[in-house]
């Protein structure tokens, strides 16, 4: 690694963590020519699926693309940076998970939209008014009923799991 301070080649890690939900490797280095500090962070560089829209256009995932969806269906909520990069990371790792190279935008949509539902239901509502085309407000009266219908994710968080090591109780811990 060359050392950003004096452009030296010889650097030696000092220090080395896990870092990103354990994504990523954080190492801390110092330059043996100048002695200067610097961090640096490794990950797995993962070549993502392409993602297949609905009209048959191929595009790669754009991962910005994802996160500006999300945070503007979040836009003045209460929700903290940290969860939306958490839910960020879990529709990732379910797109890594299918081992497939290329995915629909449908199924990125519901995965994107499931996660909205466990952050925060109005922002939820509007994802989904986008996302399915709501095109009266009947339709967002039916999918107000549907929510009202299962537990508030706030009352989720704080239910058992009936399995041991459920997803739930990993969230929680």
């Amino acid at each position: 690694m060359r050392c950003p301070f004096c452009n030296a080649d010889d650097t030696k890690v000092i220090d080395s963590r896990l870092a990103n939900e354990g994504d990523q490797v954080r190492r801390r280095r110092e330059c043996l020519t100048c002695a200067e500090r610097f961090t640096t962070y490794e990950g797995a560089e993962l070549q993502l699926p392409k993602v297949v829209k609905t009209n048959g256009v191929r595009e790669p995932f754009q991962e910005e693309k994802l996160r500006s969806g999300i945070v503007r269906s979040l836009e003045k909520r209460p929700v903290k940076t940290e969860e939306i990069e958490a839910a960020i990371n879990r529709i990732k790792h379910a797109i890594r998970a299918t081992g497939e190279r290329e995915i629909a935008s449908i199924q990125l949509g519901e995965w994107v939209i499931n996660e909205l539902r466990e952050l925060d239901q109005v922002a939820y509502v509007r994802f989904a008014s986008v996302y399915r085309s709501f095109e009266d407000i009947n339709e967002f009266r039916e999918e107000i009923d549907r929510l009202e219908q299962g537990p508030t994710p706030e009352l989720k968080k704080h239910q058992l799991s009936l399995l041991s090591g459920d997803e739930s109780d990993k969230q929680r811990k």
